[in-house]
């Protein structure tokens, strides 16, 4: 009952402070912390959390969507860049806070602070959204900052496991380490999106064979990335891994077309609303475990006060936005040598960049989610050395860089241009036109076998009429059923015909830019909405009094 009672407690408060955050300008992550931190002081039951299950529970459906949402398209072409931040950047932040956390605090041993810098390297690009509210990054920028985050979490948590494992073993081993991550990486990534093909062929064959229930396509997407992290931690493959291919093979999976519109319209919505609570409940627990963990950390590092630990989350927090400021400035330069080098122009790099990118690398769910997996106990069933300390240090930059996100980063971002994208606009310019001359085409179809069908041809040619309005001033329906007898009604019911068949001939031919690679993933969504929502809108007006089913192509 009382994990019951903790659960509903949690959402409460991811809701209230939901509201909280329409009202005080303040990052959403912070007013949860501070929510978290009432709850613990307040009468509810403290809760311990199983390390293993609030990894299970909380990566992989958090790191599936990042990588089913993230455009595909950028992030290769952003690959240097991205690729420097995640891989480089991490190894780097690794060696050198672990070094600096081990010299500073001499009570945390060698392989715990490599542990701790570890989840401190991930990056949290939802935190970034909210605290840069008020002046939006920049596009490209926002981009770069998602492929790291997407692969700096799973490069960091990798390097927790070995930091982990040697802290459990006592030793360390540079050729075993190369040869588990090497099929870490890639067991984890082929059985990742494995899984996603499997399920995905199984709920197409069911929904061949039995029609498509849109609550049962929902589900198997909420259950993908629980199977993919489940089957890689059961060959002791990287889960981490598994969930981040799940989701970019979901993207491939979904460009097929295949489900209804409906069913994306109310699986976007769960999924936002999964993403909600997840991330929400992470801050909310960072700060229910807050208080408590603050007095075992104050025992653990053997000070006077909690004046000590203010200087060392600050200090490690420097030495992070030091390390990062000099890695994006040497990464940047490099890739606008090499564009000079092919010709390209490109502007100049200027510290203002720089720095709103170093501001940018805001921690935050990963990295609690991460700290918080540390074992209770030690093979020995001693407790694990400076365990609190460790999360606590964690707690205090995460919110450290909240705070300097928060007041530093959107007065740094007004005006901060990137090298403009025109592509985008054009993009979308040109995929509206092929997906409107595609419906037209249906629609034209469609109304010469109606016109043949009919025994009144007017009524065809009046529905295509009314049919075509979309394309031109997205009109409701005319049709009314209610007056003129049987004549409206037929009208009405072929005026709905030819408009769906419009809407699908209109999706299929954004489908088919997609897979060529004429737009992106953020336009291909967008328009794609656009549709879905249209159709819903059709399908919710019956003027036969009877349900008509959608036209497949």
């Amino acid at each position: 009952m009382e994990s019951v009672t903790v659960v509903l407690a949690l959402l409460l408060s991811v809701l209230v402070s939901g509201a909280l955050g329409r009202l005080v300008p303040l990052p959403l992550p912070l007013i949860q912390i501070v929510i978290g931190v009432a709850l613990a002081l307040g009468p509810l039951p403290s809760t311990t959390l199983d390390p293993e299950i609030f990894f299970l529970v909380f990566l992989p459906p958090l790191l599936f969507l990042d990588g089913w949402r993230i455009p595909k398209r950028d992030l290769f072409r952003n690959g240097r860049t991205v690729l420097a931040l995640a891989l480089g950047l991490v190894a780097l932040t690794v060696l050198g806070i672990g070094m600096l956390i081990h010299a500073m605090i001499p009570g945390i041993p060698l392989a715990v602070a490599f542990a701790l810098a570890a989840v401190l390297s991930p990056t949290d690009p939802i935190a970034v959204s909210s605290v840069a509210a008020q002046a939006p990054v920049p596009r490209r920028l926002m981009h770069i900052l998602e492929g790291e985050a997407l692969l700096n979490d799973a490069t960091g948590l990798v390097c927790l496991r070995f930091a982990i494992a040697a802290a459990l073993t006592g030793t360390f081993s540079l050729s075993e380490a190369a040869t588990t991550f090497v099929w870490l990486a890639l067991g984890g990534l082929g059985i990742g999106a494995a899984t996603t093909f499997v399920l995905m062929g199984a709920q197409d064959l069911l929904r061949r064979r039995t029609g498509e229930d849109p609550g049962l396509q929902i589900l198997f997407s909420l259950l993908t990335p629980f199977g993919a992290y489940l089957a890689a931690e059961h060959v002791h493959a990287s889960g981490i891994l598994a969930a981040v291919a799940a989701g970019i093979a979901m993207t491939y999976v979904e460009i097929q077309g295949r489900s209804l519109g409906t069913t994306r319209v109310r699986r976007t919505a769960v999924w936002d609303t999964v993403a909600l609570a997840a991330n929400g409940s992470i801050f909310v627990l960072l700060g229910e475990q807050l208080p408590e963990v603050l007095g075992h950390a104050v025992k653990q590092a053997d000070v006077q006060g909690a004046g000590w630990l203010v200087a060392w989350v600050l200090a490690i927090t420097a030495g992070l936005m030091a390390i990062r400021f000099a890695w994006v400035w040497v990464s940047l330069h490099f890739v606008l040598v090499k564009a000079h080098r092919r010709g390209e122009r490109r502007e100049g790099l200027t510290w203002r960049l720089v720095a709103a990118t170093t501001l940018a690398g805001v921690k935050g769910a990963i990295t609690l989610a991460g700290i918080l997996t540390l074992p209770l106990t030690l093979k020995d069933g001693t407790p694990f050395p400076a365990r609190d300390l460790a999360i606590l240090l964690a707690m205090g930059v995460i919110m450290t860089s909240l705070l300097l996100a928060s007041t530093v980063l959107p007065p740094l971002l007004r005006g901060l241009r990137l090298p403009a994208d025109s592509s985008h606009d054009a993009e979308e310019d040109s995929a509206r036109a092929a997906a409107r001359h595609d419906a037209v085409t249906a629609i034209e179809a469609l109304q010469h076998r109606l016109v043949e069908e009919q025994e009144d041809a007017s009524i065809a040619v009046e529905a295509g009429a009314r049919a075509m309005d979309r394309y031109e001033g997205l009109e409701a329906p005319t049709g009314d059923s209610r007056e003129g007898g049987g004549r409206a009604r037929q009208l009405a019911i072929a005026e709905k015909r030819l408009r769906l068949a419009g809407i699908e001939a209109e999706r299929q031919a954004l489908y088919r830019l997609r897979r060529s690679r004429a737009i992106d993933d953020v336009v291909l969504r967008q328009l794609v909405r656009e549709v879905d929502l249209v159709e819903a809108r059709l399908l919710a007006w019956n003027p036969a009094g009877r349900a008509l089913s959608t036209p497949r192509s």
